[in-house]
């Protein structure tokens, strides 16, 4: 299964470096449902998928693999969440567990992190309602981002 996704994702991918390309919809269908399997975990209501927000994040992981950079984009109005593999490609799957498996280090009790968790919070925010994604393939290494609406990660509040 996995090489299937690899195949699917190297293959619509080919030339993200040198124009933005949205998620094929399988892809999108499976980063979505991975989203809201760690949503319903919590009790934050599903979100649903922006074509908007998609084209955001593959514009913005299309320039990151073009300029070999890796960062938030400056001034964005949305939630984002950045991932990279270098030397290997991973699925939709792998992409948000990476950022659910931060749940580890947020202590809901406390409201705090004891680590790096914004990722996790981000991706169960109870008011983010949206969600659209894009990658990138450079060649060696591969972007990830996901952008949310509204953004969560609000200082002073809980993320559930």
């Amino acid at each position: 299964m996995k090489a299937s996704w690899a195949a699917l994702l190297i293959g619509a991918l080919a030339f993200a470096p040198a124009r933005a390309q949205p998620v094929p919809p399988l892809v999108a269908h499976a980063l979505l449902d991975a989203h809201n399997a760690a949503r319903v975990r919590v009790g934050s209501p599903p979100l649903v998928w922006s074509d908007a927000l998609a084209q955001d994040a593959t514009q913005w992981v299309a320039h990151l693999a073009a300029t070999r950079s890796f960062a938030h984009q400056p001034n964005d109005p949305h939630g984002e969440n950045l991932f990279l593999i270098a030397g290997g490609t991973a699925t939709p799957g792998d992409v948000v567990r990476a950022w659910v498996g931060e749940m580890r280090d947020y202590d809901h009790n406390t409201n705090s992190c004891n680590g790096v968790c914004g990722h996790y919070t981000q991706v169960v925010w109870r008011t983010t309602r949206a969600v659209g994604c894009g990658t990138a393939f450079d060649g060696y290494r591969q972007v990830w981002a996901c952008e949310y609406e509204p953004p969560g990660n609000v200082v002073g509040f809980r993320p559930y």
